[in-house]
């Protein structure tokens, strides 16, 4: 039987114009039918630059449409629940940005509801799908380093430093904004994958530029963080300190260092200006020095784009399109989700209370 090609919507059109439009139309199952646009101008625009049929001013219009099969989300985070409640209800299948939602009651509840309306969910954890990160897990599966002593992450890069970028949302802690939404959303996901669940944390979160000048250059002030300082305890003991930091001119990028009782692992890139492009990956048995490991050819994209977003992005798509195929949702989807929001709620609890936190059984919640 032929597989049928499914048609998308796109919504939110920053993020969604950059990668996910780009990404659907590469895609040889998926099809960008209609894209939203809060204003009706600007998504004709928009949908003619990338010669798609349809414009939506809101949701209701997006899931009325019966070519519209599945929905991705691009908004910002405080735009998610309601937006994707309304999907899920419509019975489209759902691919959301991170951070999942702003609470992890909303997360679970999105999740319960796809469940019960048989829809099938994608979360857009891209690390999960980028070669040296797939290279990296597997040699963390095969006990390359042994028994875990200490993981470090680091990931330090300018985006927030220049104190002369606007205010927006990004700027607000009650719409999402900050850096543990952007950036420690996707760290608590990968540490889930690569290293399992979280038994308790410590944040601590600050704000380096107070101010930003709004449209009209006033200065407005910032209350979500921009440097989140966290030590995680692994289930099985090990600790985990992560240093995360938006606002490090020169910063040193993203990595992963990993010690363990048999030997070393260090994943990383230095890369400002792509998050994905430039991660290398170096190994080393106990006492020895780091070399590089090549990455195998059969990790490869099969394609690179100039934004090295996209790549990844396809590798998410594919593994929602299999999803739909088989009628449930794969790995990463709300579930994984639910997850990275439970410890983003906790982190703010911990950073509000001055302590440890304990994080529940995710398997009983």
């Amino acid at each position: 039987m032929d597989q049928q090609n499914i048609g998308v919507a796109v919504v939110g059109t920053g993020f969604g114009q950059k990668v996910h439009v780009p990404g659907f139309q590469a895609h040889h199952r998926t099809q960008v039918v209609a894209v939203y646009h809060r204003d009706r101008d600007k998504a004709k625009a928009i949908a003619q630059s990338h010669n798609i049929p349809h414009t939506c001013q809101s949701i209701a219009e997006v899931v009325s449409l019966p070519e519209v099969q599945a929905v991705s989300i691009a908004t910002p985070p405080f735009l998610h629940y309601e937006m994707a409640k309304s999907v899920i209800q419509a019975g489209k299948h759902l691919l959301l940005e991170k951070p999942t939602t702003l609470a992890v009651t909303e997360a679970q509840e999105l999740h319960q509801l796809a469940q019960a309306n048989r829809v099938v969910t994608a979360l857009d954890f891209e690390f999960r799908f980028v070669p040296a990160w797939q290279r990296f897990a597997e040699l963390l599966s095969e006990g390359y380093v042994g028994n875990k002593r200490l993981v470090k992450i680091d990931w330090l890069v300018s985006s927030r430093a220049d104190a002369s970028r606007p205010w927006n949302w990004y700027s607000q802690k009650e719409k999402g904004g900050g850096a543990l939404g952007a950036l420690a959303s996707h760290t608590f996901d990968y540490v889930s994958w690569l290293f399992g669940s979280v038994q308790r944390l410590f944040a601590h979160l600050s704000t380096a530029v107070s101010l930003r000048p709004d449209n009209t250059g006033a200065m407005k002030p910032v209350d979500a963080d921009d440097t989140c300082l966290l030590l995680l305890e692994l289930a099985d003991g090990t600790p985990c300190n992560v240093c995360i930091s938006a606002s490090t001119f020169q910063g040193r990028g993203h990595w992963i260092e990993v010690y363990g009782d048999r030997g070393t692992l260090v994943l990383g890139s230095d890369n400002q200006k792509d998050y994905v492009h430039g991660f290398r990956l170096w190994a080393a048995p106990a006492g020895e020095s780091l070399t590089e490991v090549e990455i195998p050819q059969r990790l490869d994209f099969p394609r690179t784009y100039p934004d090295g977003r996209i790549a990844p992005f396809i590798r998410v798509v594919d593994r929602w399109i299999q999803g739909i195929d088989a009628g449930k949702s794969l790995t990463p989807s709300l579930k994984e989700g639910v997850y990275s929001q439970l410890l983003m709620d906790l982190s703010h609890i911990s950073h509000n209370s001055g302590s440890w936190v304990d994080v529940p059984d995710f398997t009983i919640m």
